[in-house]
């Protein structure tokens, strides 16, 4: 009830406001409960919720300011344990089902947006830069017919590398880690003499992601096949286990 309330609080600000809105259509397609968490950037105020439990099947519809930037992600295999709450994958780490403007800690599947920005383009993406947790997909609704959709369908985790595999509780892989959290080393992170994309071309380890999800981004400098536009004015629906 309380999520509700801050909920028609939000359009009820927009609404009264004039301020143009666009709808995030959040959907879980997974045969299990997940836990979606929001992270707004550009010194913008953060979203409300910042983070809730989504049951499998279930969808949410969220409204942003039109110039929103930021990122999405979900969490899985979440408890509540003596009062601090806490998940296997994507964690945000602030104990509770809200992230309150903490990030994902990877590894984790994320996308991420930023509306409204050069020559009026929505920008958009899925990133695999911090790891893979879940497939996902980005569908524009009701804009332009040039906008497209992205996403990353396959499942990182059957053919991740043993050494950027996490394993959980019971054994099974739950993750698989981007080669820069599993070696912090320049050449797969892209920083000190391989800052510069000439300089940190794709790796055998970024090559794994590519393949399972062509349209995401692999490494940091994966753009040209990874960063969509579509002019401001659509809708998105994000999805996760399309």
């Amino acid at each position: 009830m309380e999520t509700q309330a801050l909920l028609c609080l939000t359009l009820a600000f927009l609404f009264f406001s004039g301020t143009h809105s666009v709808t995030f259509t959040i959907k879980n397609n997974c045969p299990y409960t997940i836990w979606p968490g929001t992270l707004t950037g550009g010194g913008l105020p953060q979203l409300t919720p910042t983070g809730l439990e989504l049951a499998s099947g279930a969808s949410l519809a969220l409204d942003v300011s039109a110039n929103w930037s930021g990122r999405m992600w979900a969490r899985t295999q979440c408890s509540d344990a003596n009062g601090k709450f806490s998940c296997g994958t994507a964690n945000c780490g602030s104990g509770q089902v809200t992230c309150n403007g903490a990030g994902a800690i990877p590894p984790a599947s994320l996308v991420e947006f930023t509306l409204n920005g050069s020559g009026g383009q929505d920008f958009y993406d899925v990133s695999l830069v911090d790891g893979f947790n879940l497939p996902l997909t980005i569908t524009p609704k009701g804009g332009s017919a040039s906008c497209q959709s992205t996403s990353c369908p396959g499942n990182v985790n059957q053919v991740c590398p043993p050494e950027l595999a996490v394993k959980g509780s019971d054994g099974s892989l739950i993750v698989c880690k981007s080669a820069c959290e599993a070696f912090n080393q320049s050449q797969y992170c892209c920083t000190g003499d391989f800052s510069t994309p000439d300089r940190c071309p794709p790796t055998q380890y970024s090559k794994v992601f590519k393949d399972q999800c062509p349209q995401a981004y692999s490494y940091a400098y994966d753009d040209k096949t990874s960063t969509f536009t579509c002019p401001t004015g659509a809708n998105y629906l994000v999805t996760f286990c399309p």
